[in-house]
């Protein structure tokens, strides 16, 4: 019997599998190395896509900044500009499963400050990409 396309095991089958990651020390860990890190990883060039458009719209000259300037540019818009936070959050929870929703709204202050950790540096490391 195939499997319904929403199901929670075909969207958990779509993630690419992050090989070498340490055990994790907390539930909240668990819940970022095992859910977010691959979402993240799936959704990498829409997140590059839509900080593009970001950066066009609010009209950035990212290209003449210096690395330490692009770093704290997108540090400061992804924990500053609420209407970008919003879109990368959906982006984000839009990929949970059912059990996944329910341990993020379990540890909402937790997972949200893990996914704009990790927005942030996923954005960061690939600041060439941007241009």
């Amino acid at each position: 019997m195939n499997a319904h396309p929403n199901s929670e095991s075909s969207r958990v089958d779509l993630r690419p599998v992050i090989p070498n990651l340490s055990p994790a020390q907390s539930p909240a860990e668990q819940f970022q190395n095992e859910t977010l890190r691959p979402i993240l990883k799936m959704q990498n060039d829409l997140i590059l896509d839509l900080y593009r458009h970001f950066l066009m719209k609010r009209k950035v000259k990212f290209d003449g900044m210096s690395i330490e300037q692009r770093k704290n540019w997108i540090s400061k818009s992804v924990s500053r500009d609420n209407r970008l936070r919003g879109i990368l959050l959906g982006m984000i929870m839009g990929q949970f499963t059912n059990r996944e929703l329910s341990t993020f709204i379990a540890m909402e202050g937790e997972a949200r400050r893990r996914i704009f950790d990790l927005l942030t540096q996923r954005l960061q490391s690939q600041m060439k990409d941007l241009l």
